[in-house]
Parts: C-alpha cells; structure tokens; sequence
C-alpha cells in the first residue's frame, strides 16, 4: 500500500517530529514501527506480520551494539523505498543546446531535470538502481540513504537496465571504483548491446567490472547483490519494444526495451517500472495491474512535438515513445489502467506539461496522473 496520509506514515512526518523533540527519537522510531505494523496485519495478517518482524530482527542484529536508532538513514527498514533520482529524458532539462521555452525558464530559474533513473530498496541500506543515467554521481550525492557507510563502500548492491540506450546505461561507466563486480541485470537484447556494439563491458573490465546477469522473460527473478545474498526483491521483466538503440541499428532481437515489475515478497508491495513505451498495450496492463505505483513514459505530449519546434528529428513514435496526448494518447489509457498511483517519468525538455500554466498540465490533473519530479520518494 503506498503511504497516503495518517500519524507517523511518512518519512516527512518522521523527521519533522524529531527535529522538533530530538531526545524522543527512539520513542518515534518505535510508533512508526508500531503503525507499519499495523498496516502491515491489515494486509497481511499474522503470518505477514511475523514476516515483518523477522525481517526487522535481522536487520537490528547487522547493525550492532553501538547502532542508535534515532540516527538511522533509513526511516523504513521493513518497506519498499523508492527514490526518483532523475525525472527527464536523454539530456535533461535543459538539454545542453536547446533555447526552448522550458529550456530557458529551467535556466532563468535556476532549476532543471536529471536524466531518467531510479532507485528501490527492500531495506533502506541496500539499494537497486533502475538504469545508471549520466547524471548518476550527482544523484547520488543528493541523497543521503545512498552515501556510503565506510571509507570504501557501496550501497549500490545491483543495477537492473530497461534498454541500452546512452543516457540508461553511461551511469556505469562512473561507478567503475567499485571494490567487487557490479551484478547488472539486463535482458538478453541488452546483454547483447554491452557485449558488443556498446562495449561497456569490456571498457569496464580493468576496473571493477560488472557481472552481465540476464533476466527471464515473463518470470520473477529474485535480485541478488555480488556476494550472492537475495536483496528481497523479486524482478519480473516483460519485453516491450523490438528496436535497438540507434547506435546498433541493424541489431536483432526481440528485448531491447522492457517494462520491470519490482516486488517485495514480504510485504506484497509492487512497483511497476515502464520509462520508454510504444503503446499501452495488454503487456503494459500487465505490468501496471495492481500495482501500488506505476512510473510510465511521459517523453512527449504529441508525436510531432520536435518537429513543432523546427527541430529535425523522428516523430515521438519512431523514437518508440507513445505520446501522452491526442486520440490515441496514453493519457487515454492511464487512469484506468489498474495501478493505484500513476507517476510520469523521462519527460523531454519540450514537453508542454512541464509549464505548470499550460493545457496539457491541466488535462494531466483532472486525470490524477501526476509529473516525476527528481527527488520525489515513495513508501510500498
């Protein structure tokens, strides 16, 4: 269930309570854990609750005699977590060599978009990024539950890639000073790229290397980091678009793009992953059915948005991006498509929902979909 209001349910209200009454910290730790508890029977029962606590002994048991709990990074040890470290398409906002509208306010304003990437976690120590964006060490740095614990050390435990597109994958290269291979979760297309025409791979394998691991197609796998141990994760992957980035044109396959259906078997929490579709298909629905919160692909507004600006580039659809609006838009679609939140992601530097005065915002908001924001931190 993602956390939507009441006592001591968000990280807000927990960090709030303790900035105003310091010395109670381990008071409110302990009503926070009561009320996820609470929650958690409601959905549960007994036997999901035992769950809960066992996973919330061993993690006191790692922490050792010296832990404090009011000084704890991570509030919601026994939750899913998830960060949106970049919100924005390939280039961001603005986008280096881009005068439009968006691109000038972000620079007037003093604000802007990372590229697209995403952070989950069972615990709040051990962390999966959904794709390694160029930004990548920048939104790192940004947020404290992914700083490291020791002089050298890592809470980036395993990376899964949707695609092999640069601005998903060239994260990687900036976390080559890792002590042990990084587990990379890919599926076979994308395995494929890093092998070959996108030698990531190879260039890395004189540092730390990554660990190339291929996902099933349709079939939950369980996330494991380098040493083996399960990161309580399950990752189901279902392919989605059968076109290899441009750089690899002539590439086949049939999973060059994949949606991700994430979940924490312990407590049923689902988070369904979509940033690049061509349509919202019976797979998408798939992905998204029951989902607590769904992050889908919001690139452009219309298909011939770049064209509109005079720029020479393929329409929204030859780039396999399905627009948000028109007849035929995934704006259509969205709201009935059976996930109980639904946020857009990857949103490209000229998309007019980016104006918060514009039409499209407004369609967007009498539809309950809501804009990524980077930053924006949710609770399964």
């Amino acid at each position: 269930m993602l956390d939507g209001g009441g006592p001591l349910r968000t990280h807000g209200d927990r960090r709030t309570l303790i900035d105003r009454h310091p010395l109670c910290a381990e008071e409110i730790d302990d009503e926070v854990d009561q009320a996820g508890s609470r929650s958690h029977r409601a959905r549960h029962g007994n036997r999901g609750l035992r769950r809960l606590g066992l996973r919330k002994h061993a993690a006191r048991e790692s922490e050792g005699p010296g832990h404090k709990p009011g000084l704890s990074l991570s509030p919601f040890p026994t939750f899913v977590q998830i960060i949106l470290l970049g919100s924005g398409a390939g280039g961001g906002v603005p986008q280096w060599n881009c005068g439009c509208t968006n691109c000038r306010a972000a620079r007037a304003q003093g604000r802007g978009r990372t590229q697209s990437s995403v952070a989950v976690s069972a615990d709040g120590e051990r962390w999966v990024l959904l794709n390694a964006s160029p930004d990548l060490r920048v939104q790192l740095a940004t947020h404290a539950p992914l700083w490291p614990a020791a002089v050298r050390e890592s809470r980036v435990r395993a990376v899964v890639l949707t695609d092999g597109e640069i601005d998903h994958t060239l994260g990687l290269m900036l976390l080559r000073e890792g002590t042990s291979r990084l587990p990379v979760y890919t599926p076979n297309g994308v395995a494929e790229l890093l092998a070959g025409p996108w030698p990531l791979a190879r260039v890395l394998e004189p540092y730390s290397g990554i660990d190339l691991r291929r996902l099933p197609a349709r079939r939950a796998a369980t996330l494991h980091d380098a040493d083996g141990k399960s990161l309580d994760l399950s990752c189901t992957a279902v392919a989605l678009a059968r076109r290899p980035p441009r750089y690899a044109a002539a590439a086949v396959g049939d999973d060059f793009e994949i949606g991700l259906r994430i979940q924490d078997p312990a407590t049923g929490g689902v988070f369904a992953y979509v940033p690049v579709a061509a349509a919202v298909d019976d797979d998408v629905r798939a992905l998204a059915a029951g989902a607590d919160l769904l992050c889908f692909d919001g690139t452009f507004w219309s298909d011939d948005e770049l064209h509109g600006l005079s720029v020479e580039a393929p329409r929204a659809r030859e780039m396999g991006h399905v627009p948000l609006g028109g007849p035929d838009g995934s704006l259509r679609r969205l709201p009935g498509i059976g996930a109980k939140r639904v946020v857009l992601v990857h949103i490209n530097n000229t998309n007019p929902i980016l104006r918060p005065e514009s039409t499209e915002r407004a369609q967007l908001t009498a539809a309950g979909v809501e804009i990524g924001e980077d930053g924006m931190h949710f609770t399964l």
